[in-house]
């Protein structure tokens, strides 16, 4: 039996592929729950409805891509970024265009909408096909992140400006300040560059060591140098953080010894 004519099947029988798990009964009241998580009543309930809808289930369905959650999500992500970026524009006053715009990617890039998203229940409440669904649909990144623009989206052209920034401001600036702040201080390879960069004109050098442990574990071992010197090492699950390990040691001893610096003006003897 084709898919388009299972789908058919199905929603004669009052069912809809793609709601919670495949074949599974549409519940409005799992969306009930799902706008008092926004904060937000309908309405114009559809809005929502469409803004739960992936492009796979209407391409089984047999509906057109522009009926699915990709325009709100177009909108949503317009949206985003005016709220965005005018609370951060409000809260540091004294901050640069150029940091201002790092920390909006910060707040709105993939993982952190995701993130939003997993707590949200959003997965659940998607619209997929069974073969969108079946290979982690609901659990992928991208697809969360795109479906929260999209409610967003929906929830600007339901309320307006001030409900889409109420759910923005409860669902994922809420703890914003936190976040910028842990991220700021979990940036140790900038921190460490512009601190050598500034003094001597060049960055510091980071290189891999050893790489030990099975394959699905691996563990990385990094040494971080300038000019020969070694300044610290770390290790991690990937080099990204066995990276950031190292120049987190470098920045301690930096801070330990006010001499390291000046040594760093020439090699090491011998």
């Amino acid at each position: 039996m084709r898919l388009k004519d299972l789908w058919q099947q199905l929603l004669a029988r009052g069912r809809r592929p793609g709601v919670g798990e495949p074949d599974t009964e549409l519940d409005p009241a799992r969306l009930t729950r799902l706008e008092v998580t926004l904060g937000h009543n309908f309405q114009a309930p559809d809005l929502l409805w469409q803004a739960l809808l992936h492009r796979s289930h209407g391409s089984v369905a047999g509906a057109s891509r522009v009926q699915s959650n990709e325009r709100l999500e177009f909108l949503g992500d317009a949206v985003l970024g005016l709220v965005v970026n005018a609370r951060l524009y409000r809260d540091y006053p004294q901050t640069s265009e150029g940091d201002l715009t790092k920390m909006k990617s910060l707040l709105v890039c993939r993982d952190r909408l995701a993130e939003v998203a997993l707590r949200l229940d959003l997965g659940s409440h998607i619209r997929m096909s069974f073969s969108e669904a079946a290979t982690g649909g609901r659990g992928r990144a991208s697809i969360l992140a795109d479906t929260v623009e999209a409610v967003i989206g929906a929830v600007f052209l339901d309320g307006g400006l001030p409900a889409a920034a109420n759910v923005i401001e409860q669902c994922l600036l809420a703890d914003s300040g936190e976040l910028l702040a842990r991220k700021k201080e979990e940036n140790f390879k900038s921190r460490l560059q512009e601190i050598i960069q500034a003094r001597f004109k060049a960055p510091p050098r980071y290189r891999v060591t050893a790489v030990n442990g099975p394959d699905h574990a691996r563990l990385f071992q990094v040494v971080v140098s300038f000019n020969s010197h070694v300044l610290g090492e770390g290790e991690g699950l990937n080099k990204k953080t066995a990276e950031q390990a190292a120049a987190r040691q470098a920045l301690n001893r930096l801070a330990s010894s006010g001499e390291l610096l000046q040594e760093l003006a020439s090699p090491p003897s011998g």
